[in-house]
């Protein structure tokens, strides 16, 4: 039911709202925000009623913000910004306060140079916490965008999305390709190409993955004119899982067999396609003394896959 006119809208229905607004769907926001599709749904239409406009139009398969919607959603990201500023100062007054480092980052691109990088910062800073989110690439940019992350780390094949942000390349990752224990590239040392292309491909979605997408498309363009994507997956756990079963083979990072242990195999393609390139991303305008601190221990970590930031894959 609507609020009544004596209520006050509540921080909770902001925070809603925006979830669903970004998501572009109450599925995704409400997993994210760990509440009942049915339960946002109803908190969206008692705001909307008590607002006196329609915030989302709504279709079969999809929804949309309306003029009015993209203008709450400006406020909505305002209100929880000064929200999340009022905390912190108020935090910094405790004699207990710990300074917090929020980092954003796609699992695959950053599951080595983020844990040695943490390890140098924390011998560095054993005072600072730092809060660590695994989150699409869509995800991480907004994050960055709207202060709530302070570094994002992630696949830099579409440097485009990162317009108004500062990125510094960290190196790049070599193309391999996932698939069952039991599929034919197992007898293979090198995949070709042209094979993968006549495989059904599993990758991640493309409203929250696009560079995903985008790179596949790349990397087989000289052997099919439309890449056969079988499945979409919101993240790496079910994707592996999605390949696992059967479904269709992978291509991604070199570091996906350090994620997926010993459920899959891997191996390099061929002709090896141009690297795959690692970035952290930051708004240099706000970034804090920590910001830069944990930045100079990336640049300085040298790993022995994640070779210079040449010849690489761009869309």
């Amino acid at each position: 039911m609507p609020f009544g006119y004596a209520a006050i809208m509540e921080l909770r229905h902001v925070r809603y709202f925006a979830a669903v607004a970004e998501q572009l769907s109450v599925t995704r926001a409400a997993q994210l925000l760990h509440v009942s599709q049915p339960a946002l749904s109803r908190q969206i239409r008692d705001l909307e009623e008590e607002l006196g406009v329609d915030l989302l139009e709504r279709y079969p398969n999809s929804i949309a913000l309306t003029e009015a919607g993209k203008v709450f959603l400006a406020e909505c990201k305002a209100i929880l910004r000064r929200v999340e500023d009022a905390v912190e100062k108020v935090r910094r007054k405790s004699p207990s306060h710990r300074s917090i480092l929020r980092i954003g980052f796609a699992a695959t691109p950053a599951v080595e140079i983020l844990k040695q990088a943490m390890r140098v910062f924390h011998k560095q800073h054993p005072s600072i916490q730092i809060e660590l989110k695994d989150l699409s690439s869509n995800g991480i940019v907004r994050g960055v965008r709207d202060l709530k992350l302070d570094l994002g780390i992630t696949i830099g094949v579409a440097p485009q999305s990162f317009e108004g942000l500062a990125m510094k390349e960290l190196g790049s990752y070599g193309v391999t390709v996932a698939f069952p224990k039991e599929h034919r590239f197992a007898k293979l040392k090198q995949v070709p190409l042209a094979e993968v292309a006549k495989e059904g491909l599993i990758t991640f979605t493309k409203s929250e993955h696009p560079e995903a997408h985008s790179a596949i498309r790349k990397i087989l363009s000289g052997f099919t004119e439309e890449p056969n994507i079988v499945m979409e997956c919101d993240g790496i756990s079910s994707l592996f899982a999605a390949v696992e079963s059967g479904k269709g083979v992978a291509i991604g990072f070199e570091t996906m067999a350090k994620l997926a242990g010993s459920r899959l195999n891997f191996r390099p393609v061929l002709p090896s396609p141009p690297r795959l390139p690692v970035v952290v991303i930051y708004d240099q305008a706000k970034l804090s003394s920590a910001g830069n601190d944990f930045l100079a221990i990336l640049a300085a970590v040298k790993l022995k896959s994640l070779r210079p930031a040449a010849g690489l894959l761009i869309v």
